[in-house]
């Protein structure tokens, strides 16, 4: 687990890709003891991407309610295991701690990123972590690290879905 980082207030710093991805691969097909597992409460997928994110930032937004951060099963903010929260949590438009993005092109994906699916077309509810981004036919040169259908090295193409957004991380806000 991730510790967090001391920075200068308001500062913007680079997101450690390497540390997501090496997390994304020791984890997806296991489980970190110090978090809970959400398979039987609806999905660990966002659990896992914000596992994944904190270790590339080391810095939880503390907010009630529309932060980002996890003290405990019980005591979590609804963007570190939702799909559409941790999306608006990212592309938040106002600066506060934590990690920030904006909604990419597949060619813009680079390791460390967050892909989310739809299969009903209606709402996204899955949240791979992107570990390799290749170029070329893009649903295949993207590989995916996951829980809930636990995958690592899996490629977007092999998945079956309706509609797709891409998430490239672009910094971390300090505290």
């Amino acid at each position: 687990m991730a510790k967090e980082v001391s920075v200068l207030p308001g500062e913007v710093r680079i997101f450690d890709r390497d540390a997501a991805v090496s997390y994304a691969h020791r984890w997806a097909f296991d489980r970190n003891p110090h978090y809970n597992n959400y398979d039987k409460l609806g999905g660990d997928c966002t659990n896992f991407a914000s596992q994944c994110l904190f270790s590339g930032c080391g810095i939880m937004n503390h907010t009630p309610t529309f932060g980002w951060y996890y003290y405990d099963a019980n005591r979590k903010a609804p963007a570190w295991t939702g799909v559409e929260y941790l999306y608006r949590f990212l592309t938040r438009t106002a600066p506060s701690p934590g990690p920030f993005a904006v909604q990419a092109s597949a060619e813009e994906l680079e390791p460390g990123d967050l892909v989310q699916l739809s299969f009903d077309g209606i709402r996204y509810s899955h949240s791979p972590v992107v570990v390799a981004a290749g170029r070329g036919e893009a649903k295949n040169a993207i590989l995916l690290a996951a829980h809930s259908d636990d995958a690592d090295n899996r490629p977007l193409g092999s998945y079956q879905y309706t509609a797709v957004r891409f998430l490239h991380i672009t910094g971390v806000f300090s505290a």
